[in-house]
């Protein structure tokens, strides 16, 4: 958003919209204003978003209130979630949506932090010290925001209860791969109807053959990043590794195309298809779709896709493009939202942070939408149609 008093007070009131949402949630008056004022402080314009700033900037004498509010009232942030995400699905709902689930790390120190230890970080690069969570993100033409998330617990804590116990992890939170959560998370926004229409994700999770499969016998169109060492069947029955249907490919078919805007422009590839899974319903196609660098042709990525036998090779490289929707979600959301600046150690209080920071990256994402609207409708001349934002549109893509 812009700066500006105007702005100010416009964010302020779509927040106040937002928390109206999840009030209910909550038993007392002061867990829902605290709820509120921490909103608030994260959207401020901080330089940290700690129990102490917060506290100054909601006008507390100190951060006890802000850490009863994450760490000892009782309240659920998975219901709180669920009314954030009927937020969203209202002002940007689309049957033609992307889910996109993917991982981020948040550094952090010591050892008594839930699910904290040392271990790969995407965000820093390298093995360190943090906690790792998984994420959903909603992706439309006119936004996109997260709408779920789980703190991915390893086994050095699932195997040892006492200490889960003291993070605050109740017995029945067992060890689950990210591929678990990251199925968990498309199922429950399945059964609840968000409307959607493709899931992407990158290799570490569309390297399930698992997954895919239960998201094809659900009928839910996919485009899957995968390994050069994954296999498929091909049309003479045979498995192949995905990096073998290639090199023989003719020039033609090797389409040069973007996947949309990158940190530095247009992310330009050269694009091909392949048709595999010989025995399939005639209305639906399988394919492994190769994306070579334009500089380095010896570089090549695969993606697994399964769609209606119309779609074309342009509509499924914008779908696997798609993908870095997340990357912009986790930036904004840590840059604007303090997603990743928190002092929680236990589980509940990371859920609980990282719930209400994803509610107020919704109504910035919303907020932003109506602008984007707001300046269409001054440049595009009136139209007679119009398109309604399906609520509770079914999410199957059949």
């Amino acid at each position: 958003m812009g700066g500006g008093l105007a702005d100010v007070r416009v964010w302020a009131g779509e927040l106040e919209t937002v928390h109206e949402r999840f009030v209910h949630c909550f038993n007392r008056s002061e867990p829902r204003e605290s709820a509120l004022a921490y909103m608030r402080g994260l959207i401020a314009p901080l330089a940290r978003k700690n129990g102490w700033t917060l506290a100054e900037e909601a006008g507390h004498a100190g951060p006890d209130r802000i850490h009863r509010l994450l760490n000892r009232i009782e309240w659920d942030a998975d219901e709180v979630l669920d009314d954030v995400r009927d937020y969203v699905v209202e002002h940007l709902g689309d049957r033609e949506a992307v889910l996109i689930v993917d991982d981020t790390g948040f550094l952090k120190k010591g050892i008594r932090s839930a699910g904290v230890q040392r271990q790969h970080s995407g965000t820093a690069g390298r093995t360190e010290n943090s906690q790792i969570g998984v994420f959903l993100a909603y992706a439309t033409g006119r936004g996109r925001t997260l709408i779920d998330r789980r703190l991915y617990l390893p086994t050095s804590w699932a195997d040892d209860r006492d200490r889960c116990r003291r993070a605050g992890i109740d017995d029945q939170v067992a060890f689950e791969t990210k591929v678990v959560m990251a199925k968990a998370m498309v199922r429950k926004a399945i059964a609840d109807r968000i409307p959607f229409r493709w899931v992407t994700a990158d290799a570490a999770y569309g390297f399930s053959k698992g997954w895919r499969f239960e998201l094809e016998q659900a009928d839910v169109f996919h485009v899957m990043a995968t390994t050069r060492h994954d296999t498929v069947v091909t049309r003479w029955s045979i498995d192949h590794p995905v990096h073998d249907l290639f090199p023989g490919l003719p020039r033609q078919k090797w389409k040069r195309r973007s996947c949309g805007d990158g940190a530095h422009g247009q992310r330009i590839y050269d694009w091909a298809r392949v048709e595999v899974r010989p025995w399939h319903r005639a209305d639906r196609r399988h394919w492994v779709i190769g994306r070579r660098s334009v500089s380095r042709p010896e570089e090549i990525s695969y993606y697994i896709a399964y769609c209606p036998a119309e779609t074309t090779l342009d509509q499924l490289i914008h779908i696997a493009g798609s993908r870095w929707a997340v990357e912009e979600c986790f930036q904004t959301a840590k840059q604007e939202c303090g997603l990743d600046d928190y002092q929680v150690r236990r589980y509940p209080g990371w859920h609980r942070h990282m719930t209400l920071a994803m509610a107020a990256h919704a109504c910035l994402t919303v907020l932003r939408a109506r602008q984007l609207d707001a300046d269409k409708a001054e440049t595009d001349p009136p139209s007679s149609s119009t398109s309604a934002s399906p609520r509770y549109a079914a999410s199957s893509p059949a």
